[in-house]
């Protein structure tokens, strides 16, 4: 038996102008600039983290570089990455100048660092695979990194991203 809309009572036009509800609905909400600048924050962290786990990897696996310090080194890479993309495209509407942007964003990320090393360091030490104990890290230290950069380092005009 196959269903259908008809058989079920349902005509065309209702499902038309549900559909074309739920459309708006969804575009209403991308359209918010909170949400667009979490989206960007998120592509730009994202790029960052790629930086980030292509130099741990490449360090550990070809460098032969103790992982702990090549999580460092690495983290260190992705937090300027990351830096350069938001200033850029994410919080470009700030009204943040360069310099002040990165003198906070250094700050926000020097305790991001140590929140990392931290948690890489103790999971390392309870025998988890490096990528493992990263990508643990990476999940916890975004939530830090967002708020640093949203409310201290690029504080200027919240939810501006045109």
């Amino acid at each position: 038996m196959r269903l259908t809309v008809a058989a079920v009572g349902i005509d065309r036009q209702s499902v038309r102008q549900g559909v074309a509800m739920r459309t708006e609905a969804v575009r209403r909400i991308a359209t918010r600039a909170d949400l667009q600048q979490l989206v960007l924050f998120l592509v730009a962290g994202g790029t960052a983290t790629m930086v980030q786990y292509c130099i741990l990897v490449a360090l550990v696996e070809a460098g032969g570089t103790n992982p702990t310090w090549a999580a460092v080194l690495a983290y260190l890479c992705g937090a300027i990455t990351s830096y350069l993309l938001n200033f850029r495209f994410t919080f470009k509407n700030s009204g943040t100048g360069f310099r002040e942007g990165s003198a906070r964003f250094l700050a926000v990320n020097l305790i991001g660092l140590g929140l990392n090393t931290m948690i890489f360091a103790a999971l390392r030490g309870l025998g988890a695979y490096y990528l493992l104990a990263q990508g643990v890290a990476t999940g916890l230290v975004l939530i830090w990194n967002y708020a640093g950069a949203r409310l201290f380092v690029f504080r200027g005009e919240i939810g501006s991203v045109r």
